[in-house]
């Protein structure tokens, strides 16, 4: 259809022409109004946008010297954040003399590290910083 028939066609039906495709050899075009077809992408880019999940970064605090039980505790909270999908910060705290044994903090986060093998992966090792020793993990 000649352009000019087509724009009369759009205007007899008061419609806009909207091009379709117009990359191809002959451009294909519609008749429809134009005012509603943006509306309804822009309600498809913002189910889009609802749909899509962040991943959050979750802290998880511990001491060097945390008992076997309350290990577990923390190691729960991590798992079921691994399986939410967020990241995961563990920060341990060292206060007073244990900061002449930090060798312990570390063999704590290479435990951590040792447990969540199969379903995350260290996205920052373990270094100190100050008085903390911090290490970040990501669901696999």
């Amino acid at each position: 259809m000649p352009l000019m028939a087509a724009l009369d066609a759009a205007q007899e039906a008061g419609l806009d022409l909207v091009e379709v495709s117009g990359n191809q050899d002959t451009p294909v075009c519609k008749i429809i109004d134009y005012g509603k077809l943006k509306f309804e992408e822009q309600k498809k880019k913002a189910a889009a946008r609802k749909k899509q999940k962040s991943a959050d970064l979750k802290e998880i605090k511990m001491r060097p010297n945390i008992d076997t039980h309350d290990y577990e505790v923390k190691t729960r909270s991590m798992a079921r954040f691994f399986e939410d999908g967020d990241k995961v910060k563990v920060t341990l705290r060292f206060r007073g003399r244990e900061m002449a044994h930090q060798h312990l903090g570390m063999e704590l986060l290479q435990k951590v590290k040792a447990d969540f093998d199969e379903v995350a992966k260290v996205e920052l090792e373990p270094k100190l910083e100050g008085r903390q020793m911090t290490m970040v993990m990501a669901p696999r």
